[in-house]
């Protein structure tokens, strides 16, 4: 009975902290979203007078020629090839390191559990990156979120991969089956729960990403939607209302998947967690 009640009781304070975290700084971008330039301007915690969420939303849909729209096919393109290169390498990555022992494992092992120690740096990365013409470009900062988030996409698929019986590896290679169909046509379509894990982290991760786009795609014409708030804010004024309203509208679509998948991300989790 007590054992019980203390699980009441931890669930109930986590629900409560959640929604302290989350859905009260939700609430306030929302109130604050919908005020008027001259409320939003005290940043109070308190409904608006004047409801007024349509016209800041059309005023920052079309602030400097449709900027927001630009910048949302650009994070939509970065996040779709990034996470889809990013599944791809970690995939086949995490099942060579599960599958195949060799000498060079423990160094491979080292270099991606470096990957989520070591910070990246920037200078010379940019270097890289300019060495390469790559720099300013997009597909040199997909090359650049595919490379910070393979570490982690890596230990998530080996972790998933250690609980597939090896008798399966060895009934495909008796029917003929070579490395490339082996992972596939037999291991690939195993790997759903946790591929869909990877694919909603990643995804919320590339597409609200602010650090990365700043130093290594500058420009207007490259902007994605995070850059996007430098839009309203400048050395002595900030336009609160449409700050916030910015906000909203880049947090919906990431919200929105972790809404429809997060059975299927803590499934995957849960079994990498478990079975590896």
């Amino acid at each position: 009975m007590k054992r019980r009640t203390r699980s009441i009781l931890t669930g109930t304070l986590a629900i409560i902290a959640s929604v302290i975290v989350f859905l009260v700084p939700f609430t306030f971008i929302l109130m604050t979203a919908s005020k008027t330039r001259q409320e939003s301007a005290a940043l109070q915690f308190s409904w608006p007078e004047q409801f007024a969420l349509f016209e800041n939303i059309v005023e920052v849909i079309q602030t400097r020629d449709f900027m927001l729209i630009t910048a949302f096919i650009n994070s939509t393109v970065l996040t779709v090839a990034s996470v889809t290169l990013m599944v791809l390498f970690s995939a086949m990555v995490g099942w060579v390191l599960q599958r195949r022992q060799s000498r060079w494992n423990p160094a491979i092992n080292l270099m991606v559990l470096a990957g989520l120690i070591i910070p990246p740096a920037v200078v010379p990365t940019i270097w890289v990156l300019q060495g390469l013409e790559l720099f300013g470009t997009l597909p040199g900062l997909i090359l650049i979120e595919v490379t910070f988030g393979l570490s982690f996409s890596v230990l998530m698929f080996r972790a998933f991969i250690a609980a597939i019986p090896r008798e399966l590896d060895e009934a495909a290679t008796i029917d003929g089956a070579g490395p490339i169909r082996l992972f596939f046509q037999v291991a690939f379509p195993l790997l759903r729960s946790v591929i869909v894990t990877v694919i909603v982290v990643q995804a919320v991760f590339v597409f609200n990403d602010f650090q990365n786009p700043l130093y290594f795609l500058p420009g207007d014409e490259n902007a994605t939607v995070q850059l996007t708030l430098y839009n309203f804010q400048s050395q002595f004024d900030t336009q609160w209302n449409l700050l916030f309203t910015n906000i909203l509208l880049i947090t919906i679509p990431p919200l929105v998947m972790y809404i429809f998948f997060q059975r299927q991300i803590v499934a995957g989790m849960t079994s990498g967690a478990v079975k590896g």
